[in-house]
């Protein structure tokens, strides 16, 4: 009998967790000094290898299919347990100005601190040079009253009639690089303004009235101004009226009143099963991770296929499952978000439908899908991350972007060149926002086994001759990518362009090899000259897909710090310079997607919806279409009888996502 093991390998840290990774780390502080100064950035499990995982799956943990490991003479070695797990933390050091990366091992009895005196145990600490690690809500309080309590910060405010300070929002943005002004030997903020107009309405709009013309520079390790500049005199705008969200009448307005009640249930609950963070829903299974940094993290993607069994792919109304998660904050406490990330199923219109008119019978079924999501505010947006799962073997990833615009004032009579009038003395800049997602691919690959690459497929138009007498022949060519450099890919939509994730060594019915595809959705690159200062740091951009062999330190396709970095192309720009080879490798894909914004009125005072995204489609991976037996519906009209979940809350793929 295999020791029972209280957390799976992959599952995220517990609050006891980070709580003995922070106590170890401080401990180990050289003086008194040195663990007074520790601030901590993040602390996030250390994934461990893809054979340690394939070991929990197959004897410790749902799914319990030790098939998935490769078979041994004499039968297979079952350990005892399962190594330590490990916690992975950022620590910022405010008296030197300097960041360090700690590997702390945790283990069971470490895991349940008894009066705080149980510790781990260090495996390695190294200080990470000239860089600036991401910046915590309690610097962005601090550096907001720093900024107000300023003399020439506070008589710039007079001179735009703004004497109460508690209206004014200091919003700090993290600082970039475009000089050696910059440089990392600082921990910089620059800070962007905006000024209320009713102190006693805290639901008011505060980004309806940015003030102008001011430059504010903070050190942030030190929390004093360092430059100041009241550039030029801009006149606050005009309280707008419509400048306000709220509900109905506490924002001066009137709320529909013809919207009748939609009521979706579930009677006999969920079709999805949940056991820790392994998730079960039709014929698919996987678990669910989060982090700081990362978000929703989907991992061990498998689909249940008939007598083919589980085929790895990788390492709101209704019935909603939500799961908590635990954070660590500046100074070393733990916090808890709870209904963090939140799972339920939706109903999706037809799935499939036929008629035939010889005989006037018609078939068809309703699709439903599992979502898995979160949200994220960053200061003025919120972003949406949903993953959605279907019963056709297809995944969608998709975002989705709302929130309030960020704005800029305007001079009486004043337009601008980059972006749009909203409102009186109001513009709204054009802009971009990307998203990448990483996606570790094993196409039905058990554990160890790298039988995977990666083809390009373009539809050609057929040259005129006696193929194409017509001059309508058109046709799909497949291209190999067979190293980094040629995998430098863009979307094409003239061409149709697409990739497929193969295995070299599997068939289907008709003897193709079987894949996945990733089909992309609305996409650009970004709007700039190749000299643009902010693709130095973010050289990943570029391209919307690259791949890589999977490599375990390889995580981050802008490097681990972007933050001030004087660095030129750290991360995916530089790995692909080995031009590895892509042949029968374990494929790692990075899909860059991204939209451009061009404001409207209508996105004013809030944004609806945006989203945009991509798909993982089944090719030549099933021997028929997995649809076939979703069962027919007694009453398909009915949303209710469909265990519609309609609310999408908030938010991989035979891969980890």
């Amino acid at each position: 009998m295999v020791k029972p093991q209280s957390s799976h390998p992959l599952d995220p840290l517990s609050a006891a967790e980070i709580s003995v990774a922070v106590a170890t780390v401080r401990a180990a502080g050289a003086t008194p000094e040195v663990r007074d100064s520790m601030r901590f950035v993040e602390v996030v499990l250390l994934e461990p290898g893809k054979q340690v995982v394939a070991l929990a799956d197959a004897y410790f943990f749902p799914p319990f299919q030790p098939s998935l490991l490769p078979r041994t003479k004499g039968g297979p070695m079952i350990p005892s347990k399962l190594p330590p797990r490990q916690a992975r933390l950022i620590v910022y050091n405010k008296r030197s100005n300097e960041t360090s990366i700690w590997i702390v091992e945790l283990s069971e009895v470490h895991a349940v601190t008894r009066g705080g005196h149980h510790r781990g145990k260090v495996i390695s600490s190294k200080v990470v040079p000239d860089v600036q690690p991401p910046m915590d809500a309690e610097e962005y309080a601090e550096c907001e009253a720093v900024v107000k309590e300023f003399p020439p910060f506070r008589e710039a405010m007079k001179k735009r009639g703004i004497e109460d300070l508690d209206l004014v929002m200091v919003d700090p943005w993290c600082a970039g690089y475009h000089s050696e002004a910059d440089a990392p030997n600082r921990r910089l903020a620059k800070p962007l303004i905006f000024c209320r107009t009713e102190s006693d309405c805290p639901m008011e709009n505060g980004y309806a009235r940015p003030v102008e013309g001011i430059h504010v520079l903070v050190d942030m390790q030190n929390m004093v101004v360092i430059e100041f500049e009241d550039r030029k005199l801009v006149p606050l705008p005009p309280a707008d009226p419509l400048r306000n969200y709220t509900p109905g009448e506490t924002r001066g307005g009137v709320d529909r009143s013809d919207v009748k009640p939609l009521q979706i249930i579930q009677p006999e609950g969920p079709s999805f099963r949940v056991n820790g963070h392994f998730i079960q829903w039709q014929k698919w299974n996987f678990r669910i991770g989060f982090t700081p940094r990362e978000g929703l993290v989907i991992y061990s993607v498998a689909y249940v296929d008939g007598n083919r069994g589980r085929r790895p792919g990788c390492d709101c109304l209704g019935y909603i499952k939500y799961f908590d998660a635990h954070f660590i904050n500046f100074t070393g406490g733990v916090e808890t978000i709870e209904n963090c990330v939140c799972l339920h199923e939706e109903d999706h219109g037809i799935l499939w439908k036929h008629q035939d008119w010889r005989t006037g019978l018609a078939e068809v079924r309703r699709s439903r899908r599992l979502t898995v999501s979160f949200i994220c505010t960053v200061a003025n947006y919120e972003y949406g991350f949903f993953w959605h799962f279907y019963q056709d073997g297809k995944i969608e990833a998709e975002v989705k972007l709302t929130g309030i615009l960020s704005l800029g004032a305007l001079q009486p009579g004043e337009t601008r060149k980059y972006g749009t009038t909203i409102a009186p003395g109001l513009y709204a800049p054009v802009h971009q926002h990307f998203f990448v997602a990483r996606m570790d691919m094993a196409v039905d690959c058990k554990p160890g086994e790298t039988f995977n690459q990666v083809v390009e497929v373009n539809v050609k138009v057929e040259e005129p001759g006696k193929e194409n007498v017509h001059n309508n022949a058109f046709y799909a060519e497949e291209e190999l990518l067979q190293s980094e450099m040629q995998a430098m890919r863009d979307c094409n939509p003239l061409s149709a362009r697409h990739w497929i994730i193969r295995n070299t060594r599997t068939v289907n019915r008709t003897g193709q090899l079987t894949g996945y595809k990733l089909l992309p959705g609305s996409n650009c690159l970004p709007l700039a000259g190749s000299e643009a200062k902010f693709l130095r740091r973010a050289a990943f951009l570029k391209h919307n897909l690259w791949v890589t062999p999977y490599a375990r330190d390889e995580m981050y396709p802008g490097g681990e710090f972007p933050n001030q970095n004087p660095r030129v192309g750290e991360g995916l720009a530089t790995w692909v310079k080995q031009n590895r080879s892509l042949e029968e490798t374990d494929i790692v894909l990075w899909y860059v997607f991204g939209v451009t914004h061009i404001p409207r009125l209508e996105d004013w005072p809030v944004m609806p919806v945006d989203r945009i995204g991509f798909m993982l489609m089944p090719h030549g991976f099933f021997n028929c279409s997995p649809a076939v037996d979703v069962p027919p519906n007694s009453g398909d009209s009915e949303l209710k009888e469909n265990g519609m979940a309609a609310k999408s809350i908030q938010n991989g793929l035979l891969a980890k996502m």
